[in-house]
């Protein structure tokens, strides 16, 4: 399913050995538990205009909460993603725009956050690897 999320039950229980309809009740179970959390088809951002990349440190003004860094990065539609990291910075976004001078506007609207003190941007020339996370095969914790 990972591999192609557009696999029939059938098509999957022929690989693992179980039915259409059991595996529809793993995957169902899965989607309970938060395991699975919904399927999406993975378009090229090139093809969408979006094609430039970066990679930004946000360092903030005093002790911020992750909660006041999501809700204050969120309304940017140029960030596709942020996290929480150890080191110096508070956070790491990362920046997808449709050109240079609009991932300059983006970054202009990135600093003039309350929040923001400073940041440091790292542009991406090529992408090397890029790949979903794979199922390794051991089991889950169990909860």
């Amino acid at each position: 399913m990972v591999a192609d999320a557009r696999s029939s039950y059938a098509d999957i229980g022929a690989v693992v050995g179980l039915s259409a309809p059991a595996v529809k009740r793993r995957v169902d179970k899965l989607l309970d538990l938060g395991i699975l959390r919904g399927f999406t088809a993975v378009v090229d951002p090139e093809a969408l205009g979006w094609g430039t990349e970066a990679f930004v440190e946000v360092h903030c003004n005093g002790n911020v909460t992750p909660g006041r860094i999501r809700s204050s990065l969120e309304p940017l539609p140029e960030i596709v993603a942020a996290y929480t990291v150890s080191g110096a910075a508070d956070a790491i976004v990362h920046l997808r725009a449709a050109s240079i001078h609009h991932l300059e506007t983006a970054l202009e609207r990135l600093r003039a956050v309350d929040i923001v003190d400073r940041t440091v941007s790292t542009v991406v020339l090529s992408t090397l690897l890029e790949r979903p996370p794979q199922p390794d095969g051991r089991t889950a914790p169990s909860s």
